[in-house]
Formats: C-alpha cells, structure tokens, sequence
C-alpha cells in the first residue's frame, strides 16, 4: 500500500468515525488526532534522520555494484543497441493452453509475448473486436540471458516443440520452456563445461506497460531475504534504490535528511534504471491487475535491475513502462527458474507464495478471507454485483449485535447530557471533583461511556480491508451489474453531457444515505456541531467517492441503508419498551358547573 493510499484509508477510517460517533467523542477524537499526526511526524523525521547516514552508504555501493555489473557485461558482449542480429531468419514457435498464450523466438530463445487468453482488452466479451490482454515483451523480452560468454544474447537457436515443451539449442546451451496451468512457466537451462557463465549474469523477467485508465499503474515488488526480516519490498513505497524511478519521486529525489518527492518532472530522462542487490525470493512487475513475475529459482540470485521508461507526454513524472532482470552468479551447469505471467488473484499467487503482491499492507490478514468470501459469493450465484451485495449483508449480520449495542449506548448518554451539563456548569471550578461526579452519574445510570465506540472502532478495520480489496480485485474488472458496466471503475454515465468524467448515481446515493443516517444517529454533543456534521461529512465523501470504483460506493451505499433499517429497528423497539414501562396517564374529567358550585372536583363525593 503506497503512501497516498494509506492516507486514503486513514481518512475513510476518520470519515467512518465521524459518520457513527457524533457529539463529544467526535470532538475529543478530532482533538487528539492533530496531536498523534504530530507525534507520527516527529517519529519519522527521528527515524530518517537516524538512517540517513546508512541509507546513503548502502545507495551508493548498490549503485557501484549496479555500474560494476554493467561494465562487465558491456566488457564480454557488445551492448543490445549495437548487436547485430543473427543472420539466419527468425522463427516463432507458440506455447499455448487453456488460459496462456506465449510466443518464443528462436533469436535469444526468449518469450516476446504472452496472451491471456480469459481477459478482454476492453468492455464486453472477448471477440476479435475486442481481442484479449496482450503482454508485449518484445523490446524487454522475458527469459532473455545476457553476460554469458562467447553467447550473445540474440543468438540464433534451433527450436523443438512438442505439447507444451518448446526446447531451445544453441553450441554449448539448452534451453526448455514448460507451459503449466495457472498461468505457470518453467525455464530449464543446461550450460556445457566452456559455456558456463563465468561471472555475473542476467536474465530478463519481462516488462509491465501501464494501461491507459486514470487508476492504472506499473509498479515492481520483491521479496528481499534479510531486509526487515525477509519482509516484501513494494519499491514504490519502500526506501530502496527502485524507488527513486519508480515512486512518485524521481531519480535525485533524496536529499539531506529524507526523501523530497519531486513529481513535476521538466528536464527528468526519458529511461531511467536501478539495481536492488541482495538476494530475492520473487520479483514482481505488476499493473493494477496483472502481473509478469520471477517466483522463484534453484540457484540464488544476487539482486535484479529495474528499468523504467517515463510517461513523456505528461510533465508529471509518471513511469509508463517498468523491465525487469533478475541477477545471477557464473559458474553454474544447470538452473531452472519459475515464471508467473497472469492475473492478480489471490488463488494463483497465494499457492506461488507471492500473495503479498495483492499489496493489501498492514490490513492484510482481513483482506484474504474477504476476497476468499467475495470469490465464494460469486461461485454461488455468478454476478460479482450480487456477491458484493451479499458480502455487504454477511458483514452487516456479523456486527448487527456490535452496532445495536453501540446505537443503545449513544441513546443513553443522549438521555442523561442535560444531568451532565449540570454537572459540568455546577463543578467547572473543580475539575476532579467534576469527574467524580460524572463517573457516579455513569453508575447510578447504567452507562458505560465506551459502549458507543468501541464497537464502531472494531469495524473500521474490516472496512479499510474491503476498501483496499474492492478498489483493486481483478475479478471486479469490466463485471457489470445493472446500469454498471465496469465495477472496478466510476459509472460515468452520460460522459459527454456531464462534467467530472459523467454522472455517476452511487456515490449521490451514498451522500444521501449518509445524510439520512446521520439524522438517525444519537446525539451526545453540541447540536451545532451535529447540525454541522450531518452536511459537512456527506460532502465530503462525496467528493472522495465520486472517482472510486463503483464497488465500494455499492458496499457503502448498502451497508449504510442496512444501517438506517437497523436504526430504525432499535428506535421501534425502545418506544415500544417506553410505552409498556411507563403507566398510562389518565387526565381527570373536566368538573361540571354544579360541583364547581359546591366546590368539589370531578372525583369527589
């Protein structure tokens, strides 16, 4: 999770605050949140001016390392831009099952593209027309071996297919390519005695292009043995070498004491590249919904390079393209490595040990059973729409209790507020004596203060890990649902008639929901400030939620009517309650003019 969605998550979890808790809590919360900002702040500028000193040493002997390693192979063969081509004809041999289609060339015996054969390019059903998602590796191509020597890295080789095997041979190297199911491919490579690689070698993983939606992005992750304790890397996001071309800053973008991010980008290079050393267990590029992939191999590897190639129509510094290759020792016989080129879904990269790809970050262990749940409403009944509004109603039914106790417990400390008012104005000279006084209010009436937030708190945790599974699930993408035809993008309806990209309904719905909910939550605060609250916090997300994916302004818009039912629900049944322990009051008949003569009321004799 990238620093701007954490700040997004961070404000929806506020936003939900707000949205149920009202009055003083609210306001005692807004109050503290400034002074834990500011520690947080503080925290980072100790921690990073700590580290800085460190931080620079490692940078600067990854990247002499990172020069080391070009200028050996720039030594042993002649540079890709300079390499004449082999002079027999190219040749393209195809590997291809249910879900995978990979076109090998005989020159490098590398994989040049690879189709996904279930995922349309664009909205509809796949159809020549609408052909299916294309991974163009051509001029990073995946599997390509460089600083072997006395082997160029285009070399001509003899090509074998047989099934789903494609078997590659050139003098002194054998190269085979097994195509798997679930979008698994496995490279063998066998090195005669005079063709080992002597020294540090490469080889290619492939290159990621980020599509042409306003939400897309190209990004590399790696799981670095040894770096917060085998923790994975999200270079977009982490301190390391990639980050400077990769991130939202550019390369120079860490001076002094931390890191400046510099997203305008006048004068910044068009191909920029890094080296991440150190040994990895996967590396991954990745858009927002595929992702081309190393999972592994039986030799260690000593770190990849990255190279991006930035957006120039734009003078936002924004990477356009992102290539990878995975770093090896020389001297090896034999090396098999594993590839994953495929979707970003949970089932295939959890059994390949790269779920944390899914980028799900400190909220993690909440999102994988929501989009195991997700997955298992759509497997029951086969529109993701419908799923989603079954997942909203099994959340809702789990904390029905939490919510109706949080609701009852607002209720109470709504009755006694003018009792503590008293309090207040009667102990304002006396502050200890003030709490002792509210706290035997609190027993004499039943109340438990905490009763009205903690359950709500509970929830936001499960509420981030929806948000952050429904913005970026991959079986979300171009699933339609009633006048919806994307639910991983905004409805943008009437495109050319409206302003902000079209009209789009759910998040109106979900401003009015929550206007209409705010009205129905329990008071314990200022009336002012409710009164303020109940505009101010709709507006607001409404504009947050006009651009989001369409599934979370459906999750949001259902969860808040079910909550409006449900608040509507507990205040039935208070009243009823009210009316059977609360005697009926009879008033007396009005006395007539003869006993007002004599004096008596209507029930005397």
């Amino acid at each position: 999770m990238n620093k701007t969605e954490k700040l997004i998550s961070i404000l929806l979890g506020i936003a939900l605050v707000f949205c149920l808790m009202n009055g003083r809590s609210l306001k005692q919360s807004d109050d503290a949140a400034p002074a834990a900002d500011a520690s947080a702040a503080s925290t980072n500028e100790v921690d990073a001016a700590e580290s800085v000193a460190s931080t620079n040493a490692v940078l600067a002997e990854v990247m002499a390392q990172a020069d080391s390693v070009a200028a050996s192979a720039s030594d042993s063969l002649p540079t890709a831009s300079h390499m004449p081509p082999p002079s027999v004809p190219e040749k393209t041999v195809v590997l291809e099952n249910d879900c995978l289609k990979l076109e090998l060339s005989t020159w490098g015996a590398v994989v040049k593209r690879a189709t996904l054969k279930k995922y349309a390019q664009g909205l509809g059903e796949l159809s020549e027309e609408n052909p299916p998602v294309v991974m163009d590796y051509s001029t990073s191509p995946l599997g390509e071996l460089k600083s072997v020597p006395g082997l160029a890295h285009n070399a001509a080789y003899e090509a074998v297919v047989e099934g789903s095997v494609a078997t590659f041979t050139a003098p002194g190297v054998t190269r085979t390519y097994t195509l798997d199911e679930n979008y698994r491919l496995t490279l063998k490579e066998t090195f005669a005695e005079g063709s080992r690689p002597a020294g540090r070698n490469s080889l290619g993983i492939g290159m990621m292009t980020r599509g042409d939606g306003p939400t897309d992005v190209v990004s590399v992750d790696s799981w670095q043995y040894g770096v917060k304790g085998g923790e994975v890397l999200h270079h977009d996001d982490d301190d390391t070498p990639v980050k400077g071309i990769i991130g939202s800053g550019i390369a120079g973008g860490c001076t002094g004491g931390g890191c400046t991010p510099q997203t305008v980008a006048p004068g910044a290079p068009e191909f920029n590249s890094a080296a991440c050393l150190g040994p990895q267990k996967w590396i991954a590029l990745k858009d927002r919904f595929f992702v081309t992939a190393l999972v592994g191999s039986d030799q260690p590897n000593v770190g990849f390079s990255a190279d991006v190639r930035r957006d120039m129509a734009t003078n936002v510094y924004r990477p356009l393209s992102v290539a990878g290759e995975v770093l090896f020792e020389g001297g090896v016989a034999e090396r098999s490595s594993e590839f994953f080129i495929g979707p970003k879904k949970q089932s295939y990269l959890w059994d390949r040990g790269m779920k944390d790809v899914m980028e799900f970050g400190m909220w993690r262990w909440i999102c994988y059973p929501v989009v195991w749940l997700l997955n298992l409403c759509y497997a029951a009944i086969p529109s993701y729409g419908i799923a989603i509004i079954i997942l909203t109603i099994l959340v809702r039914l789990v904390f029905w209790p939490l919510t109706r106790k949080s609701t009852e417990g607002m209720k109470k400390m709504q009755e006694i507020q003018p009792l503590l008012k008293e309090i207040q104005a009667k102990y304002k000279d006396n502050p200890q004596r003030m709490q002792q006084e509210t706290f035997a209010l609190y027993r004499e009436k039943k109340v438990n203060p905490l009763s009205s937030c903690l359950p709500m708190l509970i929830q936001i945790p499960v509420f981030i890990a929806l948000f952050n599974v429904l913005r970026s699930a991959v079986e979300l993408r171009y699933a339609g649902f009633l006048w919806i035809s994307d639910l991983s993008e905004p409805e943008h309806l009437f495109a050319s008639w409206f302003p902000f990209g079209g009209l789009n309904i759910l998040p109106i719905l979900m401003a009015a929901t929550m206007f209409l909910q705010s009205k129905l939550t329990p008071s314990m605060g200022d009336a002012k400030q409710q009164r303020m609250m109940t505009v101010f916090m709709p507006v607001m997300m409404l504009f947050m939620f006009y651009n989001f994916a369409s599934a979370l302004s459906l999750y949001w818009t259902l969860s808040q009517v079910m909550s409006i039912v449900q608040m509507w629900m507990i205040r039935r049944a208070t009243e009823q309650k009210r009316r059977v322990l609360e005697p009926e009051v009879i008033d007396p008949p009005t006395p007539t003019r003869q006993q007002r003569r004599h004096g008596k009321g209507a029930g005397e004799s």
